[in-house]
């Protein structure tokens, strides 16, 4: 697998810039496959204190699935989730499966059980950093999306209400953070620097050069060097802030949720992520989050209908103080997943429309693939879960939001208008992402419609900054990490200095 990645180099008011073309990946969106799942949740909080209240027992309809809880059995320890080894039940070879999979039940602890396998959390280490982040099982099942009519502060977008069929994946158990996204931001650097590199061995072709000799001894780096950039399969890296007092005016310490990234540079994250760690990392639909925001309650908020224990849960306006806050401090949902509600909105796949849910009614059967609406402009695009700056109805599972490029990039003075920040601190101040990984492979039509450029006016944007000169173009495949680290060998910054 050969990528390329590309950084726009310019520098405008509101920061770092994302530029990016396509990632052909083979990675994951999940088809369905049975999961059989328990009846309840024992998910605790980090204090201790169970996330299932009596008024969240009492939303739990029978037809929901829970995540099952393992019991203690006369089994031997289950391999380790990430990645898991076993043997074969007909082979005495070795079989290594995904991160979060096992053959075994768990004897304790969350699991979900499909035909392939036991589904637990998992951690993801961001390969050649110290940086990770947990990943939930989310059973299969079918739940009624959007509110009912009766509800309060329900909006008419939020209906007709429509039974969906939804497979098991895996969710974020928070919202993506700015220790995550910083591995991301820093890429700018250390491609210009490949790039030095790479021009340092063209000056005198065909002649090995100090540069060459020194490249001999770090395979990694040296083949990072000797790829030919191509626009074809390139993707966006990100560029130094030129003013980050707008995009960090809500926080940036490193367990903060990141924000005021565009839909489409949240896209670009999840195609670096997926081809660096070999995973499928996509944004949810907007189907698969409101499910896993539900995790299996009919009422307003996951925890019931009342908002009077809602600071329990979430950070909102009313106990904020005017920033996002550090993830997890919150009580979780009943699946084990924290702020669904508040702290900052979360993107999703789907392009926004008022009557989604009434074309999902004519449907004979509705499921979460054929949900999807897939967008063909550039915005409006929907945003899920309210945030720090929103009142307790914005933060209800069924409420829905949408970008207003326009609106929120008042301040850009790019023309076309950048496609990776919006500039205005709210709402987008307020706007994050959490990602998920499917239990099933994507097609390569899947992919294309996950991570690839999907309105012309974005594309048009996209090219724009390539024709001024802003691009640098390199490669990107697994064994990107390790060429960056051998980036910093005495010798090698001995070349670059």
């Amino acid at each position: 697998m050969n990528l390329r990645l590309l950084s726009d180099f310019g520098l405008v008011p509101i920061g770092w810039m994302l530029i990016g073309i396509t990632i052909l990946v083979v990675a994951g969106f999940p088809l369905a496959p049975t999961a059989t799942v328990g009846a309840e949740v024992a998910t605790k909080t980090e204090t201790g204190e169970s996330a299932t209240t009596e008024e969240t027992e009492a939303a739990q309809e029978d037809s929901q699935p829970a995540v099952e809880q393992g019991k203690q059995a006369d089994e031997e320890p289950t391999p380790e989730a990430s990645p898991a080894k076993v043997k074969s039940q007909t082979e005495s070879e070795e079989h290594v499966l995904p991160p979060g999979l096992q053959k075994k039940k768990p004897p304790e602890g969350v699991y979900v059980e499909t035909d392939h396998g036991y589904m637990v959390p998992y951690s993801q280490m961001l390969p050649g950093t110290e940086v990770e982040f947990e990943m939930i099982p989310i059973p299969g099942g079918k739940f009624t999306l959007g509110s009912p009519e009766t509800e309060a502060n329900r909006n008419a977008d939020e209906g007709p209400q429509v039974e969906v069929e939804v497979p098991p994946y895996w969710m974020a158990k928070t919202e993506t953070t700015w220790a995550e996204y910083g591995e991301f931001l820093r890429l700018y650097n250390q491609f210009k620097q490949i790039e030095t590199l790479r021009s340092q061995t063209q000056i005198d072709p065909g002649e090995k050069n100090a540069t060459m000799n020194v490249l001999e001894r770090l395979p990694a780096l040296r083949d990072q060097v000797a790829s030919t950039p191509s626009e074809v399969d390139a993707v966006t890296s990100p560029t130094p802030l030129y003013s980050p007092d707008v995009t960090y005016e809500s926080g940036n310490e490193p367990d903060q949720p990141a924000v005021t990234m565009t839909p489409y540079a949240a896209r670009q994250y999840t195609k670096w992520l997926s081809v660096i760690t070999e995973q499928s990392y996509r944004l949810p639909s907007e189907v698969e989050w409101e499910y896993a925001a539900r995790a299996g309650s009919s009422t307003a908020y996951s925890h019931g209908d009342k908002t009077d224990n809602l600071e329990d849960y979430a950070w909102l306006d009313s106990n904020s103080d005017d920033r996002s806050h550090a993830v997890a401090k919150k009580k979780p949902n009943p699946w084990g997943l924290y702020d669904m509600h508040g702290n900052v909105a979360e993107i999703v796949l789907d392009e926004y429309a008022q009557d989604a849910y009434a074309a999902l009614k004519e449907l004979p059967e509705a499921s979460a693939e054929k949900a999807i609406r897939w967008p063909e402009k550039q915005f409006p695009r929907v945003v899920r879960g309210g945030s720090w700056l929103d009142e307790a109805p914005a933060l209800r599972s069924a409420a829905r939001f949408q970008t207003d490029d326009l609106e929120w990039k008042v301040s850009d003075p790019n023309l076309p208008l950048s496609p990776w920040w919006y500039t205005e601190i709210y709402p987008a101040g307020g706007v994050g992402f959490r990602v998920i990984r499917p239990l099933e492979p994507l097609t390569k039509e899947l992919q294309k419609r996950a991570w690839e450029i999907d309105a012309e006016e974005l594309k048009a944007a996209v090219e724009a900054r390539l024709e001024e000169g802003r691009g640098a173009f390199e490669a990107i495949d697994p064994k990107l990490p390790e060429a960056i680290e051998q980036l910093d060998q005495a010798e090698v910054q001995k070349l670059l200095n």
